[in-house]
């Protein structure tokens, strides 16, 4: 990671760096541009002055015209000796004064010409031009070598490519070692989260991280946090499932304890029972080695093994809707009123065997989710209206779509007892695991309510507790989001 943002930083510095080379070497040579045309004016202007300074023609044949150089001639040569000259030729091209290697041909027309020429490793600018002078038609030469132009192409290399070309290089020596000292606490941060303890969940220390760098560890700490409950409520979860269970295998195991002492104190023969509550078998004609047990310690065993049996599949519907392990299945099109029959048809023998009028009030609707997990939602809250309602009461299964005048249309599916209810401060506390009402009759493991409210979470729903027709009794509610959309009708 930390190479990756090194090689992005050198990339994303670099380049600007080079573009702004090219844009100094632009300038540079507008600037130089610039210059060498004031010179070409500056030389333009000149050879008028020079073609006056040929007064007259030579006196005698072979020898040159008579010369005298004008002023802003002579102060030209002389402010740029060495590197300015100019020559004199008629039209043939013979040099009459001046340098001899001042030359750039003869021009056909009156117009000057500039061009270009190297000698003694100068490169110098050259004006020409034909023209009337005192000794007749003849060719003035002017002769620059400081023309900046000329000059820039031979020190490109000195003056801007090399010193770009080391600022380059040192900015990249300089972003190494920037970025490797920058990101030493983020790579040491790194490595002590990779040295810790899967059991390690302890914050790391923000304020020994850089500024830029809390935002991350806050992030940390925020994520340890969350695995630190979710394992803290793991292992209170299997501490409360042992509880749980250690009561209903304890009575389990006392019965059978005091059936083997009995076993052990008789003669070893078949085992018998009385059902008598009251009687046990009478002495005479009991095989030896029998064991006589009552009704009541049957029921007892019964009991037991029907709540162990319960919690069993309590436990294993709770861990079957946690959220991460439904998430990885597809979602069907549940139909809520034949669920609501379905459950009915279930519950219809053990609420007329309790006195229960058991009814059903339902329209056809439809909600997107997993059959199976609302059958198991719907299951666990008639069997606690039927658990804990007192023979006559009414328990009543209800599906169907709420109407609101602001808002979206919304699916809901109900159960409503006219039982001993939920005290109102108590109703946010039975939606915790093995947590019972005090004073609450009969048995249960408190994780009926628990599991409803997990699998309507799993669906985007929201599980309501409310009172019943006057107050009386308990109505459960659990109402679905608009997303997924709910699908109205048969």
């Amino acid at each position: 990671m930390t190479s990756d943002l090194r090689n992005r930083l050198l990339l994303l510095l670099v380049l600007p760096l080079m573009a702004l080379a090219l844009v100094g070497i632009w300038l540079d040579y507008r600037s130089a541009d610039e210059a060498a045309e004031r010179h070409d004016l500056r030389l333009l202007r000149l050879l008028p002055a020079l073609a006056d300074s040929v007064l007259a023609p030579p006196i005698h044949d072979r020898e040159p015209p008579l010369l005298l150089l004008a002023p802003p001639v002579e102060d030209f040569l002389r402010q740029n000796a060495g590197y300015a000259a100019y020559s004199v030729r008629d039209t043939s091209g013979r040099l009459l004064l001046g340098e001899a290697w001042v030359h750039a041909g003869v021009p056909t027309t009156q117009a000057p010409e500039f061009h270009s020429m190297e000698y003694g490793g100068v490169t110098y600018r050259v004006a020409v031009q034909r023209g009337r002078t005192g000794a007749g038609e003849l060719v003035v030469a002017l002769a620059d070598g400081s023309d900046p132009r000329q000059q820039w192409a031979q020190q490109l290399l000195l003056r801007v490519l090399l010193p770009n070309l080391v600022l380059v290089a040192a900015a990249g020596l300089a972003i190494h070692w920037a970025v490797r000292r920058a990101f030493k606490p983020l790579v040491e941060l790194a490595d002590a989260v990779e040295r810790r303890s899967p059991r390690d969940l302890s914050p790391i220390d923000e304020a020994a991280s850089p500024a830029e760098v809390r935002p991350l560890v806050h992030s940390l700490n925020r994520l340890f946090a969350l695995v630190n409950a979710q394992a803290e409520g793991q292992r209170r979860f299997v501490a409360d499932a042992a509880h749980q269970l250690r009561t209903p295998l304890a009575g389990l195991q006392a019965q059978v304890e005091a059936w083997a002492m009995m076993a052990r104190a008789s003669v070893p023969a078949p085992l018998s029972l009385n059902l008598d509550k009251k009687q046990p078998l009478a002495q005479e004609g009991r095989a030896p080695g029998a064991i006589v047990l009552g009704v009541d310690q049957i029921e007892k065993l019964r009991n037991a093994t029907r709540r162990t049996s319960q919690l069993a599949h309590q436990l294993l519907a709770l861990s079957r809707a946690d959220a991460r392990s439904v998430d990885a299945q597809p979602s069907q099109r549940v139909d809520l009123k034949d669920l609501c029959e379905t459950l009915l048809e279930t519950f219809l023998d053990v609420a007329t065997g309790k006195g229960l009028d058991l009814g059903l009030d339902v329209q056809p609707v439809h909600v997107s989710g997993h059959g199976w997990l609302l059958r198991e939602l719907l299951s666990n809250l008639v069997d606690n209206a039927i658990k804990y309602t007192p023979a006559g009461g009414v328990v009543t299964i209800r599906c169907g779509v709420r109407r609101n005048a602001v808002g979206p249309t919304r699916v809901f599916l109900q159960v409503e007892d006219d039982g001993p209810g939920v005290p109102e401060d108590e109703r946010g506390r039975v939606m915790q695991r093995f947590y019972r009402v005090p004073g609450t009759v009969g048995e249960g493991t408190g994780l009926g309510l628990a599991i409803a409210d997990e699998i309507a979470r799993v669906h985007h729903a929201l599980l309501i507790l409310g009172s019943g027709a006057q107050g009386r009794g308990l109505v459960v509610t659990v109402v679905f989001a608009p997303e997924p959309p709910a699908v109205v009708g048969a």
